[in-house]
């Protein structure tokens, strides 16, 4: 081999033997160095938290405790807690992962804000172990925080998320629900606003029903907005005068509302601003709340009245009657007298009869019944009756047994009718050919 060829070789082997070097080196660094690393801080499942203690760096103590399957807020005071937002907070330490290992061993803890931390959290687990952590200050590209456990002494950091999901004020935890009832087990609503007392009760179909100031057909819609309007009522912590502001308001309303646990009553008044502020039984002291409750309590009667003739609703109707015409389902057919009728037009008949609905209720009716309409439903359980009549240009309806009396707009009484005289035979269905 000539000498400056052989000198090629040499110099490619040598750079050749450092590369290989250099990889494995940079290979082994890897292996030692687990910065980037996933490492788990905290393993506690969900279901075995018991208590968490958080101590800011001011002082302050936030503790939340699990009492009968519930969370409570034990400091800086007993009070209820809000559910969604203590488990929220437990969340954020289940299976906790560090984002990345900063120090392996740190002897001076300074530097990352930890020797005085931010937030010292304390896990007390339902078999008595308890964990603990601490939390400082912000890394320097504010991605995260420096964290580790009280005992060990390896600094890491955890993701900006998990120090929010912990850094909460008491106001953040409480509860601030005004009422506390189950809405599942609510049984009566009792409202006093404006006109007569009304009193809302369930009957055996569980269905609402109103109860004073006389025995009515209740909008059960009208009922639930209600009832979920006062299920939604939230304090508002940031205003500090509410007492005096409440005891210089006008009244609004009173409700009560009694499921299987009790009942409790909620007092609502709105001020010269429009500020609407309110004193609930079932927690201590006077707060302001959003002003669309009073919106949804200043309602007379006629505004919770059912004003559908018919209640069968979606349900399907099994036997429907109209000007002494009766169709009959057999199966998925209509049919009358024997014969098959064209589902479509006895269906549009039957959309007809759901849409009846009064304009207004009237003191009195008159004139003579032009439309007599039944319908049958519920698997038969349940038969409801109609008559309209028409007394000039007015038209009044009244369900079977009962005195309410329904005014109704002439042309839903015209689309009735219409839809009454349309209906027809099924088209004879085509010989198949051989």
């Amino acid at each position: 081999m000539k000498p400056k060829g052989l000198l090629i070789a040499v110099v490619l082997l040598a750079v050749l033997g450092g590369l290989v070097w250099w990889s494995n080196k940079s290979q082994a660094d890897k292996a030692k160095t687990p910065a980037d690393a996933p490492v788990k801080l905290l393993s506690t499942p969900g279901d075995q938290f018991q208590e968490v203690k958080i101590r800011k760096v001011t002082g302050e103590v936030l503790g939340l405790k699990l009492e009968n399957g519930k969370w409570r807020m034990t400091a800086p005071q007993p009070l209820p807690a809000d559910q969604d937002a203590a488990g929220s907070m437990v969340s954020a330490l289940v299976n906790l992962n560090a984002d990345k290992v900063i120090e392996e061993k740190a002897t001076d803890l300074k530097p990352y804000g930890l020797d005085v931390p931010t937030l010292d959290v304390q896990i007390v687990r339902k078999d008595g172990k308890t964990d603990h952590l601490l939390i400082g200050d912000d890394t320097l590209n504010g991605s995260g925080a420096y964290a580790k456990l009280a005992n060990d002494a390896k600094v890491v950091t955890v993701g900006t998320t998990t120090k929010t999901s912990l850094d909460k004020r008491p106001d953040d935890l409480r509860d601030k629900r005004l009422l506390t009832f189950d809405s599942d087990k609510l049984s009566r609503v009792e409202l006093a606003a404006k006109g007569p007392a009304i009193e809302f009760g369930k009957n055996g179909q569980n269905e609402w029903q109103m109860v004073k100031p006389r025995p009515l057909r209740a909008d059960g819609s009208a009922v639930d907005v209600l009832v979920t309007k006062l299920k939604d009522a939230k304090m508002d912590l940031s205003e500090t005068d509410a007492n005096k502001k409440f005891a210089a308001a006008a009244k609004v309303a009173t409700v009560t509302a009694t499921d299987a646990g009790g009942t409790q009553t909620i007092d609502v008044r709105r001020d010269k601003d429009k500020n609407v502020f309110a004193k609930s039984s079932a927690v201590d002291g006077i707060y302001k709340i959003n002003a669309d409750l009073a919106d949804a309590l200043e309602k007379s009667v006629d505004d919770f009245r059912n004003k559908k003739l018919f209640d069968f609703g979606f349900s399907d109707p099994s036997k429907v009657e109209v000007q002494g015409k009766g169709y009959t389902k057999a199966g998925d057919k209509w049919t009358a007298n024997g014969k098959t009728m064209d589902n479509s037009t006895v269906q549009n008949l039957i959309d007809k009869l759901r849409d009846l609905a009064a304009t207004k209720f009237a003191e009195k009716g008159g004139g003579e019944p032009i439309v007599v309409a039944s319908v049958v439903s519920n698997s038969g359980k349940r038969t409801e009756k109609v008559s309209i009549s028409r007394q000039g240009t007015q038209y009044f309806a009244q369900r079977d047994g009962e005195p309410s009396i329904y005014e109704l707009d002439a042309k839903i009484v015209e689309d009735l009718q219409k839809a009454a005289a349309d209906v027809k035979e099924a088209a004879p269905e085509q010989t198949k050919k051989k």
